[in-house]
C-alpha cells in the first residue's frame, strides 16, 4: 500500500498537484474499502480517522484518482455514482434493483464469448462492462416470477 501511495503522490506532483495529509488519507481509505463506494460513504469512512476532511476534498480526490487511471466511476442507476479501484482484476456486476446491493463476479466463459463476438464482427474492443440487473436472493419475489422494470 505504501508503494502505491508513493507512486500516486509522485504522479500528482508531476501534474502540479500538492501533497496533503487529507488527500493521502482519502486515497488510502479508498483503496482499503475495496467496494463500490459513493463519495458520501467514502467521506464517512475517512472522517472516522480524520474528522476534519470535508466531502469536497473527498470528491476532488476521487475525481483526481479517476483522471490518473486509478479509479473508475460506475453508474448503476438511481442517480448515485459509485467508484471502484482500477487496480483490481476485471470483473462484472450483479445489481439488485430492490436494495441496490452490487455483487462482483468473474466468469471466463462470458469473457471468451465476448471476445468471439467481437472477432466475428471484426471489432477491436478497448474495454467492456457487463452489469446484470435483477433481484438478489433476499429481494427476489417468493413466487419466482420476474418483476417488470
Amino acid at each position: 500500500m505504501e508503494t502505491l501511495l508513493q507512486r500516486i503522490d509522485s504522479e500528482i506532483a508531476a501534474i502540479g498537484g500538492k501533497r496533503s495529509k487529507s488527500r493521502s488519507r482519502v486515497i488510502e481509505v479508498f483503496f482499503r474499502t475495496g467496494t463500490h463506494v459513493t463519495v458520501e460513504e467514502l467521506t464517512h469512512a475517512v472522517r472516522k480517522r480524520s474528522r476534519s476532511v470535508g466531502s469536497a476534498t473527498v470528491y476532488r480526490t476521487v475525481k483526481l484518482l479517476e483522471r490518473l487511471g486509478y479509479a473508475k466511476e460506475l453508474d448503476f442507476g438511481g442517480g448515485i455514482k459509485r467508484y471502484e479501484s482500477n487496480l483490481v482484476a476485471h470483473h462484472d456486476h450483479l445489481v439488485c434493483r430492490e436494495c441496490g446491493v452490487v455483487s462482483e463476479f468473474k466468469e471466463p466463459r462470458i469473457e471468451t464469448l465476448q471476445e468471439q463476438v467481437a472477432e466475428e464482427h471484426g471489432f477491436l474492443p478497448t474495454m467492456h462492462r457487463l452489469d446484470i440487473y435483477g433481484y438478489c436472493r433476499q429481494c427476489a419475489p417468493e413466487d419466482g416470477r420476474k418483476r417488470g422494470k
